[in-house]
């Protein structure tokens, strides 16, 4: 006999399992022969193709029963040897069981397909092939973790309505259901074998009540109109087990959206806490406490903190729709949203329980998780799990289920479930207007509400929406819960009216969407930022209200109130991307947009807690648009490459080189200078020489390809989705503007920057850079900037030009009157301070070449200064100046205002500002170009 089934290892297996007890003393012979062949040193072969093949040759269904049992039972054993000797991990128990299953569904739809086909032929797709049934497998046996005795979980359906092709035609809803009930007679009915596995349909559509196989099209319906919560929760285990593989996969896929929803999910933590709650109820009056499955700490309770964060996370993050459960431990440490020394210790439970499961199971082949009460069952269970005694079994059995437990409590614990019964109920009685004026004014007037009849107003219009009327009980519910949290979170800002009044309108846009108003409940981080964010900012309100996905942004306070860096902010997009099909074009722009929404959402929000300077808020909100610009280029890109190939060059010295496309910011862009709803102003490049066509099969000339490809990166950019816009996009500072082509030829736009462009595209040249594309050609157009901006000008010329410009900007667009001064276009105001730096770049970059380094009017003005061009103090008041006009514009920006200030506000800068003007340009305004300029110094 082989060291493996030495006496000590038999004498084990035999008391651990009276089920490999019988079977030893019923198969002696038989155990020998897999002894001497090495069987039971190894994982057990579970041959799906031979055993299907052995069925279907049969002779009658009692034939293929007793093969199946027979069967079933030696691998069965086979698999109890090697974990009960020690010779598995449980990763191998729990995926032989699961093949064992697959092996045996599958070799009982071939023996029942052989009869029925028999009978009534098969049901054919129009060209012919035979449509094979398709089996879903559910719970444990769907993630491939089956238990030993356990029932499986099936859901049978099939793609199409059709006819057999036989003598006896029957419809295809018929014949499946025919084979279904087969299949499972084949693996379930008791013989003098026992049975294979206890199946269990109930998981199908409509559950007892609804057809045993349904087809596709009806299993879509039923799912869009009438699936449940629970029903999500059993669809991430689902598997393709037999029968039509590839119908399975698609089966997963058409119900990828109902499983996992795009936006994270936060309602299911309510579900999922009903649903331990009957299990609770159940435990309690059946007397389950000492059930390794359902009892407190148990097998279910890990599956329920994993499955749940699935449940909320799996349409946002690809990664964890999977249908394991060690795996998908794992991504959520690696993701953060478990602690890593949490997810080590669930996954330790999970091990330890699921062993302890198999084990209770082994003992006579029952489905069974209750621990045994007799002595020696226990003393047995006990060694099997290599402890001395029962009670030290016990004793890590009940530290396993203790932390198990606590994770659950800290995942799943109703917020505010501590608070006082009467806590918020006079709002309650507010919104339900149970008050009259004078005690609703005192109400509102506890909660620091100055001005009670808007909050009214603001109550009446979230009640009396259409949305909030057809609410469900559930939703109902939410509101309730939410509204005395929303009041309490608004007495503590310094505008409650402000707060509160912006809060509903939010409340207002998210009511068809309780998920999101779960979310505010849920956490309550995520509704004090809110309301701390739209109390300080009408902009910020109005993006949470049109893509309240942006709320999942609140989520991580330590991360909002931080804007991101250029890296952290290409790093991100890129992992988000990353995991999308390259085809996938509208995904891939939702991505954009939401991306770039929640990345200027962080920006603002450090804007407006004034954690972050003001020339910062600039830079990345920049960085953001540079970020999202390279993306959006590297899809379109992407795409027209795919499709038309290329644009590779034949000959000369870049033979074999890809022609180069730039984008080149200007204005806002260009200076670092965007605000939070700036346009990006681009300019495109090529530089391909000659008349060349791309290498794909539907070949393009280069400069046609150039010129689609700039006009599916505006596309990418600015099309209206379900998710907004990335960004607006304004050409018109390209050559001949809104006449001229939309991408040019490097050196056609250098000619036309040499010959024809006018003093005001050279003013624009100042502010602008390459953002995204070939580093090749972005290096020609700072070339290119150089040689222009450094040009000899006329002096009186260009102090012309400068001030006629001027003028015509602000007879168009300032907006002064009433009292009121528009920042950006008066007399001294903002506008003025970039054409003054303007001017002084074409004025002095030939003699002063550092000015031609920069592009953003502030580091121009400094370097003005080190280049003894501008004295201190003109320096100092210049850059004060515009500082304090740019924190006034993006204060009004966020208030969704224009930058209006009074006629008494600023009046030393703007004085400063006016005098520097007549100083360089010799006139007492933009309107007047008269007199002799003094000069820049």
């Amino acid at each position: 006999m082989k060291k493996s089934t030495e006496k000590s290892a038999l004498d084990r297996v035999r008391r651990y399992s009276a089920f490999c007890a019988e079977w030893l003393d019923a198969q002696a012979g038989r155990f020998e022969a897999l002894d001497r062949s090495g069987a039971l040193d190894r994982a057990p072969e579970i041959d799906a193709r031979q055993l299907a093949a052995d069925a279907a040759a049969a002779a009658s269904a009692a034939d293929c029963m007793r093969l199946l049992r027979r069967w079933r039972n030696e691998r069965l054993f086979l698999i109890a040897w090697r974990d009960l000797v020690g010779g598995a991990a449980l990763e191998e128990t729990l995926a032989s069981l699961s093949d064992l299953a697959d092996a045996a569904i599958e070799a009982a739809l071939t023996f029942a397909e052989r009869e029925l086909e028999e009978r009534y032929g098969t049901p054919r797709t129009d060209d012919g092939e035979a449509q094979r049934m398709i089996v879903i497998g559910m719970g444990k046996l769907g993630g491939r973790e089956l238990n030993f005795s356990s029932d499986i979980d099936l859901i049978f359906a099939y793609r199409r309505d059709a006819e057999t092709d036989g003598r006896r035609r029957v419809p295809a809803a018929e014949y499946y259901k025919r084979l279904a009930r087969e299949v499972v007679g084949l693996l379930s009915e008791q013989t003098a074998d026992g049975f294979v596995f206890r199946v269990d349909t109930r998981l199908r559509p409509f559950g007892d009540a609804g057809a045993l196989v349904a087809s596709l099209p009806a299993m879509e319906s039923y799912y869009q109109a009438h699936g449940r919560e629970w029903e999500r929760y059993a669809w991430i285990k689902a598997r393709p087990v037999a029968g039509d593989m590839a119908g399975g996969r698609r089966v997963l896929e058409m119900l990828r959206p109902f499983v996992y929803r795009r936006y994270l999910d936060y309602g299911a933590f309510e579900s999922i806490r009903d649903m331990k709650a009957l299990i609770n109820r159940q435990v309690a009056s059946r007397g389950l406490e000492d059930n390794v499955k359902l009892g407190g700490g148990g097998i279910r309770e890990v599956e329920f903190i994993a499955q749940a964060f699935q449940l909320i996370r799996g349409g946002h993050e690809p990664a964890l729709q999977d249908n394991r459960l060690l795996p998908t431990l794992a991504r959520l440490a690696e993701a953060g949203h478990l602690p890593e020394h949490a997810a080590a210790d669930l996954e330790a439970a999970y091990r330890f329980l699921r062993r302890t499961e198999n084990r209770l199971q082994m003992w006579r082949d029952q489905q069974t998780h209750e621990l045994p009460r007799e002595q020696a069952r226990r003393a047995a269970l006990a060694e099997s799990m290599a402890y001395d005694d029962w009670d030290s079994f016990a004793a890590a059995l009940s530290e396993h289920r203790r932390g198990v437990r606590d994770a659950f409590e800290q995942v799943f614990a109703s917020p505010h479930a501590d608070d006082e019964p009467g806590e918020g109920a006079r709002i309650l009685a507010l919104w339900e207007e149970d008050l009259d004026e004078g005690q609703t004014e005192r109400v509102l007037a506890d909660y620091g509400m100055r001005d009670p009849a808007a909050v009214v107003a603001a109550l009446d219009r979230l009640r009396d929406d259409a949305l909030t009327r057809a609410m469900g009980d559930r939703g109902r519910r939410w509101v309730a819960r939410l509204l005395p949290l929303l009041f309490a979170a608004a007495a503590n800002t310094e505008e409650p009216d402000r707060a509160v009044i912006r809060g509903l309108d939010v409340l207002q846009a998210i009511t068809g969407r309780a998920t999101y108003i779960a979310l505010l409940v849920e956490h309550p981080a995520v509704l004090s930022s809110l309301v701390r964010l739209c109390a300080a900012s009408s902009w910020i309100t109005e993006q949470i209200k049109s893509q309240p996905v942006l709320l999942d942004s609140l989520l991580d306070p330590r991360m909002l109130y931080r804007a991101p860096d250029y890296e952290e902010l290409r790093a991100g997009l890129g992992e988000e991307l990353a995991v999308l099909p390259e085809d996938d074009l509208e995904r891939r722009m939702d991505v954009l947009r939401r991306f770039r929404q929640a990345s200027v959402l962080r920006v603002a929000a450090a804007d407006v807690t004034e954690s972050m300077p003001l020339m910062v808020v600039s830079d990345h909100l920049t960085a953001v648009a540079e970020v999202v610009l390279s993306a959006a280029l590297d899809i379109a890109w992407s795409q027209m490459v795919a499709r038309y190939g290329k644009p590779v060059i034949r000959g000369g010295e870049r033979d074999g080189e890809t022609a180069g496309f730039a984008a080149i910011g200007y204005g806002k862009l260009g200076g670092f200078e965007l605000g939070y709803a700036s346009d990006l102003d681009l300019v495109f490049l090529f530089d391909s020489p000659g008349d060349q066509s791309t290498d794909g099969d539907r070949s393009l000339s280069h400069q046609a390809f150039f010129l689609r490809l700039a006009q599916r990166l505006v596309h990418v950019l600015s099309t209206q989705t379900g998710a907004g816009r990335a960004y607006e996009v304004d050409m018109r500072l390209r050559p001949s503007g809104q006449s001229g082509l939309l991408v040019s030829h490097i050196d056609g736009f250098a000619a036309y920057q040499r010959d024809k462009a006018w003093t005001w595209e050279h003013q624009a040249l100042v502010r602008a850079r390459p953002v995204a594309g070939d580093r090749g050609l972005g290096e020609r157009f700072r070339a290119l900037r150089e040689e222009i901006l450094s040009r000899s000008r006329d002096e009186a010329s260009l102090r012309r030009e400068v001030t006629d410009m001027r003028r015509r900007m602000r007879e168009n667009l300032d907006r002064s009157g009433g009292g009121s001064l528009d920042l950006k276009q008066t007399a001294g105001g903002l506008i003025d301070i970039e054409f003054l730096a303007q001017y002084a770049v074409l004025r002095h970059a030939g003699e002063c070449r550092e000015l031609m380094m920069f592009t953003d009017t502030i580091r121009i003005l400094e370097t003005l200064e080190s280049g003894r061009l501008l004295d201190y103090e003109s320096t100092k008041a210049l850059t004060d100046a515009y500082r304090a006009y740019r924190m006034r514009v993006h204060a009004a920006a966020l208030q969704q205002t224009r930058a209006m200030i009074g006629e008494d506000e600023l009046t030393t800068e703007r004085e400063a500002v006016r005098r520097l003007w007549r100083d360089w340009l010799g006139s007492a305004d933009a309107g007047d170009a008269s007199g002799p300029a003094a000069g820049v110094t």
